[in-house]
């Protein structure tokens, strides 16, 4: 299953708890969904690709990534943008520390590598410090 399939599957079972669920409140027909989601997304009409995505919140941050943004998204990311080099050391360092409790310490792997549920600008900011972009 590609990187993208997996997280539409991963945002319907987090935010609706079953793809059933997701059909009935979108309007989408269940066949469908479980065909996508089993065979990949990419051979899904358009339209659909694009209901699926904006009743998730999934946005398109990249040619090729999509990112959740939740209701702090915006706000974090718009605060982001402001801050210099030490600022986002700080950040950085808190979100490792908060991101190692919340998840006991456990690395949380994840399969599609390019796609991310925290934002864009996070990733922008560590592919200029790595000299990438």
């Amino acid at each position: 299953m590609d990187g993208i399939t997996q997280l539409i599957k991963s945002e319907i079972i987090k935010q609706y708890k079953s793809v059933r669920k997701f059909s009935e409140k979108s309007g989408i027909p269940y066949s469908t969904l479980s065909n996508a989601l089993s065979k990949g997304i990419g051979g899904t009409s358009y339209e659909t690709v694009i209901k699926i995505c904006n009743l998730l919140n999934l946005k398109q941050a990249y040619d090729a990534d999509l990112t959740v943004f939740n209701e702090h998204c915006y706000e974090i990311c718009s605060m982001l943008s402001a801050l210099d080099d030490h600022a986002i050391h700080t950040l950085k360092t808190i979100l490792s520390v908060e991101y190692e409790r919340c998840t006991n310490g456990k690395k949380i792997h994840r399969p599609y590598e390019r796609l991310s549920i925290a934002g864009p600008a996070l990733e922008r900011q560590k592919d200029t410090k790595e000299g990438t972009v």
